[in-house]
């Protein structure tokens, strides 16, 4: 941590300032005000967060959400499934992980290894190393352009998971799959923008602030840590996991084809048969 006599860390600054309540709702991290770290109530556990995944039990709507139109599970569920039926088919990144997994011995069965499920509204998804198991929250994931969003970020740490043996309760693993999520399937100039990271007068590598703030946050999220034990995880193996591309080879840029270069090149690293 640095003395009260040096000058701030800009990026600790930046990720400070992004973290706002509503962009924090689901980490027990720290708010900032007056550049002092105040303690938030803990982050809610996994059975909140993914009440039907923990439990087992569906959760079903009550008389009065049903009558309000809120209580659309079903309706939710189905609409869930199509867009990830939808996404496995269309999605050229979604078609190279799984191609990826398959290759790292990790075979992909939608029907196994993806569920929709009822969860609380800070997630959006998740992805459980016990079951082996990717969540989608088909009550916050509504949309085929998020399902996309999340089921692309979640195989990444399934990737992960099987290719280096990854330990998601290790903070600094999860840092790094937090990285490397955030960098291949989050960030573009508009993210980083919304996040306060870079102007458009400012963009050299600012492409790696706004992988830091997503990671920092993420991995809050993930591991309910404070603030700055995440940051510190993300700063320690921030330069080995940024460059880690794969099995894109490159960050993919938004309206380029960098993805589909990345799906026509995949023979060429081992991924796809």
């Amino acid at each position: 941590m640095q003395s009260s006599n040096q000058p701030p860390d800009p990026i600790a600054k930046i990720l400070k300032e992004s973290l706002t309540p509503a962009a924090t709702a689901t980490a027990a991290a720290a708010a900032v005000k007056d550049d002092k770290i105040l303690p938030r109530p803990e982050l809610p556990s996994l059975k909140t967060r993914f009440p039907e995944h923990e439990t087992g039990v569906r959760i079903k709507p009550t008389w009065q959400e049903t009558v309000m139109g809120f209580g659309k599970n079903d309706s939710w569920k189905v609409k869930c499934e199509a867009h990830v039926r939808s996404v496995l088919k269309n999605s050229v990144p979604v078609k190279l992980l799984t191609e990826a997994l398959s290759s790292v011995g990790c075979e992909f069965d939608i029907s196994r290894h993806i569920a929709c499920e009822q969860c609380d509204e800070s997630v959006g998804g998740g992805f459980d190393t016990k079951n082996l198991q990717i969540v989608i929250c088909q009550n916050v994931s509504t949309t085929e352009g998020k399902v996309t969003s999340v089921l692309a970020h979640e195989m990444i740490h399934a990737f992960d998971y099987c290719r280096m043996n990854a330990d998601f309760t290790n903070v600094d693993h999860v840092a790094c799959s937090e990285i490397r999520a955030s960098t291949l399937t989050h960030c573009s100039f508009l993210s980083a923008l919304f996040q306060g990271a870079v102007t458009p007068w400012d963009f050299t590598n600012k492409h790696q602030d706004c992988v830091k703030i997503k990671a920092t946050e993420s991995t809050m999220s993930a591991l309910s840590v404070p603030f700055e034990v995440a940051l510190a995880a993300v700063e320690k193996v921030f330069p080995r996991c940024y460059a880690d591309r794969e099995p894109f080879g490159r960050i993919p840029r938004r309206n380029s084809r960098d993805v589909d270069k990345s799906y026509y090149e995949r023979f060429y690293y081992g991924y796809g048969s």
